[in-house]
């Protein structure tokens, strides 16, 4: 599983039901690149996608049980993964790296 697949999963079961035009805006994907994601996971049994009642053009989104398995696989991998990393450091180096790493995340003003 590719991260994005991940987060795109995590997203639907967070939202159930939610649009792949959401999903995209909540993770910064392009309208074109979402489609073709969408449809690996829907070829994958991961999730099904299904007319939205509220708006017939639209799909909506859900995780299938398969998919609800494999982000739970994947979230734990990724947890076993970040606990190997920060192995051997003391309560206060992971206090510094929560904080450099926050500093990293937060948007930056662009200036004209």
């Amino acid at each position: 599983m590719r991260q994005i697949l991940v987060g795109i999963l995590a997203v639907i079961a967070n939202q159930p039901g939610i649009n792949q035009g959401a999903v995209g805006r909540i993770l910064d994907i392009k309208r074109a690149n979402m489609v073709s994601l969408i449809n690996e996971l829907v070829d994958a049994q991961l999730v099904c996608r299904l007319v939205d009642p509220q708006d017939r053009r639209a799909f909506s989104l859900n995780l299938t049980e398969k998919g609800a398995e494999m982000l739970q696989i994947c979230l734990e991998r990724i947890s076993a993964h970040e606990q190997r990393m920060l192995e051997g450091f003391t309560d206060l180096e992971l206090a510094q790296l929560r904080d450099l790493l926050g500093r990293i995340a937060r948007p930056v003003p662009v200036e004209d």
